[in-house]
């Protein structure tokens, strides 16, 4: 009996601290309506700028959304899922369509995230341990990701930047998305190639 109680207890008391946590991230994004977070989502929103992250209505996110101190920020439409442990870090642009279903442990970055040159990088990281994040990209590569809607990122997965998944795509697990990815293709290994054609042919194959 009272192992019974204690079990209501320790639920009642997590489910507040889902809701408390829940409206604490919604705090730090726009919302287009209902949005949820879970267990392991986190907000990492450099800008303090709520405007940087959107995310659509009935759209569940478990993973880490991260907007550097500079950049537009991400954007995710309506009815999409990021699972636990995917990671979108954006110093640039992020663009998410509606329907879009992000596995577990994916990563979408749309920056090098560090210099070419090994000097300027070792001195670049050595002021970021002292400073935190730098307030520019300076010569660090940036270019915009987009996700189109009904596309499906598959476990593993990683997408660099300046590239575009078409509409409907599929992305098989652990692929490494270097270019851009056609509407209704299965893409697999890497770097990400074409292998099959999800649209059916003139003969309804």
């Amino acid at each position: 009996m009272v192992g019974l109680v204690v079990y209501r207890i320790i639920r009642k008391t997590e489910t507040l601290i889902s809701r408390l946590k829940n409206r604490y991230l919604c705090s730090r994004v726009i919302a287009r309506g209902k949005i949820r977070f879970g267990s392991q989502a986190q907000i990492v929103n450099a800008q303090g700028d709520p405007s940087k992250i959107i995310i659509g209505d009935n759209t569940l996110v478990d993973g880490i959304l991260q907007v550097f101190p500079f950049g537009a920020g991400i954007e995710i439409g309506r009815n999409c899922y990021v699972g636990q442990g995917s990671r979108i870090w954006a110093a640039d642009k992020i663009t998410i369509g509606d329907n879009v279903l992000i596995s577990h442990n994916v990563n979408i970055v749309d920056t090098n995230s560090h210099e070419i040159d090994y000097m300027e990088r070792t001195e670049s990281a050595a002021r970021q341990f002292r400073e935190g994040l730098p307030k520019s990209a300076g010569s660090v590569k940036t270019a915009p990701i987009v996700i189109k809607d009904h596309a499906w990122l598959s476990f593993d997965v990683c997408v660099l930047k300046g590239v575009t998944i078409g509409r409907g795509a599929i992305i098989g697990c652990g692929a490494v998305v270097t270019h851009d990815i056609p509407d209704f293709t299965l893409a697999v290994g890497n770097p990400a190639r074409v292998v099959k054609n999800l649209l059916p042919n003139e003969n309804g194959n």
